[in-house]
């Protein structure tokens, strides 16, 4: 993948048809990966140029006048896109274009524009046939806008119905065999793909059929206590504690507290030892994953802060100074779990509701991608010991509860430094698999140049009632 590549994702579809939700999604899986990518809403524009409230006669494709300042707004958010993407100064990949785009004639102006600049146009088509889910997401999504504030729901659900029918008089599906696109047909029942190029286009494309609508819930947990918590070590394969046991028996019913007794869950656990007993009086089915385990310590595995700093006080300040992208000497950074992670996050955007019984690195990694926090404060998430985090993804973010129980356990988050650290043995060119050090190459995404690069590690599937494994020595 050159890293001159730039790419514009071009929506399609009537409005109410989730192509904004599609848009903020990819948005905020290209970030999670370090591909920079912003969203450019031609709404925005539209209502910044013209006012919100305006009456659905405005998107009547026989309004000259509506017609006109529609364009103009268009344009606008087109310029800004070029202008940021072709931004010689930064490394920024990848911008959505997020409207109607609903005609042949809108496309061709902007395919023609963009690959007059040498930019790659990838479009985006959403078709929903299905009234029900179109008057859901009018309900749920369109009518908090600012285009209908302070407006009375029956009449802006009625106001935004007409402005449907205006955009249905002109609409055009995608038939131009030469552009390159994904056609999504009633939330994925049936997807047409058509001249998909290079590595990073497929994985957008990838990433957009594994996306479901259906309201689910998806539960954090770290394991219960560990005899490594409380000795102040890291990683290892240890045992829960006599408190982290008390924690695994309190699991089930929390979650069927909230969750209700009768829905279904499936738990998703690393291959270590603490995970493994945390979930094991959990009456649902259970996956081992190996790409769940913790990150890798290396040589620092098994040992205290303290004698890391001891030991290894160059490392120590390192990991200070950039505890994102620092690597372990034969261990893992916070930006090789998410690469490690990305199948997860795959599997994760399939399913209905699903536990995570997992660890801090881990858990902060997954938390990060839902909750669209950025890579430098990823490491400080607060994820605390016994604790279960419950997420329900809405259209544009996640609603968060988080429940405790009453049984203490050892704090394992170390803040941010408050004062800047010495910076030692910063190699901003270190070749692969370089470690003790803060590797990182702000001209290179996360994601491998090729598909090749990074093979996704296949989960190891068990039934409630199955005996579990022991995990493995390293995390």
């Amino acid at each position: 993948m050159s890293f001159d590549l730039k790419i514009a994702c071009i929506m399609v579809g009537l409005p109410a048809r989730g192509k904004t939700y599609i848009s903020q999604k990819v948005c905020r899986y290209l970030n999670w990966l370090g591909i920079t990518t912003k969203v450019f809403n031609v709404g925005n524009y539209r209502r910044e140029l013209h006012g919100s409230n305006l009456p659905h006669t405005f998107f009547d494709p026989h309004n000259s006048q509506g017609e006109q300042q529609r364009h103009e707004a268009a344009k606008a958010a087109l310029e800004d896109l070029m202008q940021w993407l072709l931004d010689e100064n930064q490394n920024n990949m990848v911008a959505i274009y997020d409207a109607t785009n609903s005609t042949h004639k809108r496309r061709k102006w902007l395919h023609d524009t963009l690959t007059g600049k040498g930019v790659q146009v990838l479009f985006i088509e959403s078709i929903c046939q299905d009234e029900s889910l179109v008057l859901a997401n009018v309900r749920d999504v369109k009518l908090s806008s600012p285009d209908y504030r302070n407006m009375d729901p029956a009449k802006a659900a009625e106001d935004f119905t007409a402005r449907i029918e205006h955009y249905k008089e002109q609409y055009e599906t995608i038939t131009e065999n030469d552009y390159t696109y994904i056609k999504l047909i009633n939330v994925g029942s049936q997807n047409v793909i058509n001249l998909i190029k290079g590595y990073l286009e497929s994985r957008i494309v990838y990433y957009v059929l594994n996306l479901h609508i259906q309201p689910r819930k998806i539960y954090f947990s770290r394991h219960g206590e560990s005899q490594f918590n409380l000795n102040g070590k890291i990683g290892g394969d240890s045992c829960l504690s006599e408190r982290g046991m008390r924690y695994a028996g309190m699991l089930p019913a929390l979650i069927q507290n909230h969750l209700g007794r009768d829905q279904s869950l499936t738990v998703w656990t690393s291959t270590l030892r603490r995970t493994i007993q945390t979930a094991e009086a959990l009456p649902y089915p259970k996956l081992q994953w190996k790409a769940l385990d913790e990150l890798d310590a290396g040589v620092c595995d098994g040992m205290t802060y303290e004698e890391i700093e001891e030991r290894y006080p160059e490392d120590f300040a390192n990991r200070d100074e950039d505890k994102y992208n620092y690597r372990y000497r034969g261990g893992e950074s916070y930006r090789d779990v998410v690469l490690r992670l990305e199948p997860v996050i795959m599997e994760l955007e399939r399913h209905d509701n699903i536990l995570i019984v997992g660890h801090q690195a881990i858990l902060r990694c997954i938390y990060a991608y839902f909750m669209n926090y950025k890579q430098e404060d990823l490491p400080y998430i607060k994820i605390p010991l016994h604790t279960l985090i419950e997420l329900t993804p809405r259209a544009y973010s996640c609603d968060e509860k988080r429940y405790g129980v009453d049984i203490e356990a050892v704090d394992t988050h170390r803040p941010k430094p408050t004062a800047p650290q010495r910076k030692l043995g910063v190699h901003t060119d270190a070749p692969p698999g370089a470690s003790g050090e803060i590797v990182k190459d702000f001209t290179s995404p996360i994601v491998p140049i090729s598909p090749l690069a990074s093979k996704p590690k296949q989960p190891q599937i068990f039934l409630a009632a199955d005996q579990h494994p022991n995990g493995h020595a390293k995390d």
